[in-house]
């Protein structure tokens, strides 16, 4: 048994191999709502916005993409990075990096790629990505709609529905 929770590998997998970060975000955050006691939910919740972050990015929403660079800068450092098994200086300084260049950023948007020090974690990745049949260090397609744009693409009707069932149960109790 891997002592990575698998929302996590698949999270590297994503973020390595489809490039696909909004799938990232949710992952991880699904993961980190129902583990709230792990210990790690900064850690979780920093790596979810650098997804977010590079999402905005390669959008063009630099505005968005900074915001998301700061608060996971703020919440990720190299020793809890290494637990995971990721080298937590070269992701920190990667990260840094963005931070200091997004706004002077042109078309060229260049993917973010961490470098895991844990050989079974790799392991497990390189496991994930055979089975899926991606290749880890694939560079984003930037020409892939669905991936780009996906938050504006998706379903939102069980949100949508489950939102208005709260604001109905609010009104009924006289709460607005």
């Amino acid at each position: 048994m891997s002592q990575y929770p698998n929302p996590y590998v698949t999270y590297l997998v994503e973020f390595h191999a489809t490039r696909d970060y909004f799938e990232c975000h949710e992952l991880l955050e699904e993961y980190w709502k129902e583990n709230p006691n792990d210990g790690l939910g900064h850690i979780w919740v920093g790596l979810i916005q650098l997804a977010v972050g590079l999402y905005h990015e390669r959008r063009g929403n630099l505005r968005g993409a900074m915001k998301m660079y700061d608060q996971s800068f703020s919440r990720l450092n190299e020793a809890e990075l290494s637990l995971l098994g990721i080298n937590g200086q070269h992701l920190i300084s990667e990260l840094e990096n963005r931070r200091k260049n997004v706004n002077h950023l042109t078309d060229q948007y260049v993917d973010v790629n961490m470098i895991l020090i844990d050989e079974e974690l790799r392991e497990l990745c390189e496991k994930q990505c055979d089975e899926r049949n991606v290749a880890w260090g694939t560079p984003s397609d930037r020409e892939n709609e669905a991936i780009i744009h996906r938050h504006t693409l998706r379903d939102r009707s069980e949100v949508i529905a489950t939102r208005e069932e709260s604001l109905r149960k609010k009104r009924k109790n006289g709460v607005e």
